[in-house]
């Protein structure tokens, strides 16, 4: 998996609170919200919350990316 450009503190303030709020499922919500937002012509908040998404499953993994100091 490829590290997430992560768009300042608002992205990952929405991952942390859907974390918080749904748990396991916040990946899902992330991507309820995208569709939604697809299906609104909303390309932007689409955008968003696939980011959002994408930053939750980096969250999530115990992988390790990137460089190892």
């Amino acid at each position: 998996m490829h590290s997430p450009f992560i768009h300042g503190r608002v992205a990952l303030a929405d991952a942390s609170d859907l974390i918080e709020r749904y748990g396991d499922d916040a990946g899902f919500e992330a991507a309820t919200r995208a569709e939604r937002s697809r299906d609104l012509g909303n390309v932007a908040r689409f955008c968003h919350w696939r980011q959002i998404e994408r930053v939750i499953a980096t969250l999530a993994s115990e992988e390790v990316q990137g460089t190892v100091h």
